[in-house]
């Protein structure tokens, strides 16, 4: 039995006979946004796998009818271009001439960043999956933004777990200048505050850099004649292959090692040169043993001849929040559906999430993994260490509630 099921058999029976008849009686379809970049960057790969989990969430929540409550579910795709201006463009026509009740988006931490202020200006729900940068829930957002995605701080609170820091760890960052870069670095500061660890250096280059040497060469200087663990940590998103570079000036004539994050299935097989290298991901589909992610990871294996990405997996928590808000608020109203939401639970293909009340965010858990090289596996694999609980990390509060 699928967990709505369960979790909501008798409930909805007197649901629909209250607060729910009044908008399930009229079968009017519900039209839904989903926002990303699909041309102009090598991020689209990112894009079409969101897309994918959440058409999946929804058939799952569903059984398959992309039913709720009575309503019909109709999905609007619309193309940002990896453009800020683009964004807003498509999504003030989500909100205004296709008249949707929320809008889910966008790919790229920057975009998503302009898309905020239209979703205060028309009052409508924005849904922010899979962009992470913590801003998108603090100084930068609103009450109409909630955030299925991880952020940041949960990245880099779960790496600095993976890395088990303490007095004789030092360690030099290497970032891109954006957005999810700066967050990502801070929020990987905060995590090891308290711990002993040190950073020793900061290195941010702009996006789409190809030529890391000069940065690596500042980070080996800073870390070479330090006695203790000696840390290379790489929070790049995007291409140029930072780690093959930096792998490749040696950095074990220094003993300074490399750890990064894990990433998507394309980008895993470069992880074969890291073995035994320890990180943390936000999901790899052998990671988790429930109900949801065991039906995602064999209906994708039946339909793409793959295993489901992590982009996938978050594509597919957005459906099942949105499927989980419609049934429960009271109408479908912004103002009932935030009520509905604030504070909710739901069952995603890792495991249970939350929205924070205080700044929407979903708390949710993480993957610490130590890499394994199997030569009959195309890809290096994450293999599990632990999963990282919630409760494990201290996830700063974004903004200070409504």
């Amino acid at each position: 039995m699928k967990p709505f099921a369960s979790a909501f058999g008798a409930a909805m029976t007197a649901l629909s006979l209250t607060a729910g008849a009044a908008f399930a009686q009229d079968a009017d379809p519900i039209r839904i946004a989903l926002i990303h970049g699909l041309s102009g960057s090598s991020f689209e790969a990112f894009s079409k796998q969101s897309q994918t989990g959440f058409e999946m969430g929804l058939e799952y929540a569903t059984d398959g009818t992309n039913v709720v409550n009575g309503h019909p579910i109709e999905i609007i795709v619309k193309d940002t271009q990896f453009k800020p201006d683009i964004a807003r463009a498509v999504l003030e026509e989500a909100y205004g001439d296709d008249d949707v009740l929320l809008a889910v988006g966008a790919t790229s931490s920057g975009v998503t960043k302009g898309m905020l202020p239209i979703a205060e200006e028309y009052e409508k729900l924005l849904i922010v999956e899979p962009a992470v940068a913590d801003s998108l829930t603090g100084p930068d957002g609103n009450r109409y933004v909630f955030k299925t995605s991880r952020n940041s701080s949960m990245d880099m609170q779960a790496q600095a777990l993976a890395l088990q820091p303490d007095e004789t760890l030092h360690v030099a960052t290497l970032a891109e200048d954006y957005a999810f870069g700066r967050d990502g670095i801070e929020a990987f500061k905060s995590a090891l505050e308290g711990t002993g660890a040190t950073v020793v250096t900061e290195e941010y280059v702009p996006q789409g850099t190809a030529d890391f040497t000069a940065a690596t060469e500042r980070m080996f200087n800073a870390l070479k004649d330090i006695e203790g663990r000696k840390v290379i940590l790489v929070y790049i998103a995007g291409g140029g292959d930072a780690p093959g570079k930096i792998q490749a000036m040696d950095p074990a004539r220094y003993g300074i090692e490399i750890s990064m994050g894990g990433h998507i299935l394309p980008v895993l097989p470069t992880y074969k040169r890291f073995p035994g290298m320890e990180g943390a991901v936000y999901y790899y589909y052998e990671s988790y043993d429930n109900p949801i992610n065991n039906w995602l990871v064999e209906e994708h294996m039946a339909r793409f001849e793959s295993p489901p990405d992590f982009f996938t997996a978050g594509g597919m928590a957005a459906a099942l929040a949105v499927v989980k808000a419609i049934e429960t608020t009271e109408s479908l109203d912004t103002e009932d559906l935030i009520a509905a939401m604030e504070g909710m639970s739901w069952d995603t293909p890792k495991g249970e999430m939350t929205f924070r009340p205080e700044d929407h965010q979903a708390l949710q858990s993480m993957v610490h993994f130590k890499i394994k090289v199997d030569d009959e596996v195309e890809w290096a694999i994450p293999e599990l260490v632990r999963i990282i609980e919630p409760g494990e990390m201290n996830i700063p509060l974004g903004r200070d509630g409504d």
